[in-house]
């Protein structure tokens, strides 16, 4: 166990980038972390680190080791859990990742949810917009909207989300409502930028074909449910998630725009890293996103 706690300790140190930050996440003195590493070197019989007054990097076989290291811990881990929970209900620390506004919006109920069902699973929820490093940052699982990138990582796919154009009554009163994609360079334009291209509106045409039409917007917004604000004030058209754009299109306080271009709905994923043995607090949080978003959420059975 000593030396699990010294190999533990390496990777946080890895992952943290210094003594103080591993010795925070491994809950222990910035001392205790000096001395676990340098008792781990002094059994391998090799430098695994470089250490100066302003930075600590590692040495090429100190690289090399945590790169095994850190899967062989994973792997050791996951069978423990796998293994303690075939008879005793799920446990352990859950870390997850999720977009701000779905985060917020759509994924906290389930969330809660969850904790009431498995009172033993502790959770550590991040919501964050960047495309957080599900490995390197220590994340248990990750939720993704739309394609992706990461092919290391294993994907679950739990529902469509549908992105719509929408306008306010009165912004369509005084500059007229476009009946074709193309015709958006005559208006006001309210941009998320949150959208992995915010510079290019999706559309498909009558033949099934798909178009991105270029665009440029007035007003920018980081934020779906701002960008939702500024449509309902009349001060533009948006593209917005359904799931932010659905109560205030069921209260017409913006109309659904362009519906006969609209391009096929994005993914919503679980991503997580992959490991011979999935540890059964993942494994039972991953099946109860998908019961509980499948087979079409409540956001998309109209408004």
């Amino acid at each position: 166990m000593e030396r699990l706690d010294c190999d533990r300790m390496f990777v946080a140190v890895m992952e943290t980038g210094s003594f103080t930050g591993a010795a925070q996440r491994c809950g222990t003195s910035h001392g205790q972390a000096s001395k676990l590493i340098s008792r781990l070197e002094h059994e391998l019989g090799v430098n695994l680190l470089r250490r100066s007054t302003r930075s600590l990097t590692p040495t090429e076989v100190g690289q090399a080791y945590y790169e095994r290291i850190r899967q062989l811990l994973t792997d050791y881990d996951a069978l423990n859990d796998s293994v303690r929970n075939i008879a005793n209900a799920p446990s352990g620390l859950l870390r997850i990742s999720a977009p701000v506004t779905f985060g917020t919006s759509q994924l906290t109920p389930h969330l809660v949810a969850f904790a009431r069902r498995y009172p033993d699973i502790e959770l550590d929820v991040s919501f964050a917009d960047r495309l957080v490093s599900v490995v390197d940052e220590g994340f248990d699982l990750a939720l993704r909207i739309g394609s992706l990138t990461d092919s290391s990582l294993v994907a679950r796919r739990l529902c469509a989300i549908r992105n719509v154009v929408v306008a306010s009554p009165d912004y369509l009163a005084r500059h007229g409502e476009p009946s074709h994609w193309q015709q958006l360079d005559q208006h006001s334009l309210i941009v998320d930028t949150n959208f992995r291209d915010p510079w290019h509106w999706p559309f498909i045409d009558a033949q099934q074909q798909l178009h991105a039409q270029p665009v440029r917007g007035r007003m920018k917004f980081s934020n779906a449910e701002v960008c939702l604000e500024a449509a309902c004030a009349g001060l533009g058209i948006a593209r917005i998630p359904v799931f932010v754009a659905g109560k205030a299109l069921k209260a017409q306080r913006v109309k659904l725009l362009l519906s006969a271009y609209e391009a096929p709905p994005l993914a919503l994923f679980a991503v997580y890293p992959p490991a011979r043995y999935l540890a059964q607090k993942s494994r039972v949080l991953i099946d109860f996103l998908v019961e509980s978003f499948s087979p079409q959420p409540a956001w998309e059975q109209g408004w």
